[in-house]
């Protein structure tokens, strides 16, 4: 498709010669990116996978210590055991940049007070114990996987967005410089064909004079 609205002139067509250029070049840096991106998202999907297998694993056992626990103090007597928290957490969420795709980097705060169990242990059982001691352990992995799948939707979103940028380089814009180019450069040889007739035609035309005007001057 030829760009509209453009005059078929040598600076025009020197501009788009330049403009088709950077366009190529900016088409290279976009794909080598989303190459990358793709590498690294990849790589992320893997871990993810990794660290969700393990975290499903932990969460697993220690949904069984709870399920003891149960079974062996009774649902009212648990649930009345982790009424009141002994500590307070908080997240803080940080940024870095990949390959200009912010992914979120997340810190836990802890304030315990007096450490992690929140009851006494006279009415309680050692399957108790063990499940908050599991779950408390596995809050970092947790956290890391959190991490990993925020960052594999920031890279997909990146992937997407960059992808459509290097289709519309290559079946648009790309093109579209191209056609213009070869459009402006037939114009400007037809124009120059042209002007070199008119030439041709006015040297005939001089020639002839010439030789009438000789000939007048012999008689």
């Amino acid at each position: 498709m030829i760009i509209p609205n453009i005059n078929p002139t040598r600076m025009a067509l020197t501009k788009l010669k330049a403009d088709l250029k950077t366009a190529r070049k900016g088409h290279k840096l976009l794909k080598d990116k989303r190459d990358e991106l793709m590498r690294r998202f990849l790589d992320l999907v893997r871990m993810a996978k990794r660290q969700r297998g393990e975290v499903e694993e932990r969460l697993i056992h220690s949904s069984g210590a709870f399920s003891e626990a149960a079974a062996v103090m009774g649902r009212e007597a648990v649930m009345a055991a982790l009424l009141i928290p002994r500590g307070k957490l908080s997240l803080e969420i940080e940024t870095k940049n990949i390959m200009s795709v912010e992914i979120p980097a997340f810190r836990i705060h802890e304030q315990n007070r007096g450490g992690v169990i929140p009851y006494g242990y006279a009415f309680t059982s050692s399957e108790l114990d063990n499940a908050i001691n599991d779950l408390y352990d596995i809050r970092g992995e947790l956290l890391r996987l959190a991490e990993t799948e925020k960052a594999i939707q920031c890279m997909a979103a990146e992937i997407e967005k960059t992808r459509r940028r290097v289709n519309a380089l290559e079946y648009v814009l790309i093109p579209n410089y191209e056609d213009t180019i070869r459009y402006i450069t037939m114009k400007l040889d037809e124009s120059e064909r042209s002007n070199l007739s008119r030439l041709m035609k006015v040297k005939d035309m001089m020639i002839e004079q010439r030789i009438n005007e000789s000939r007048r001057n012999e008689k």
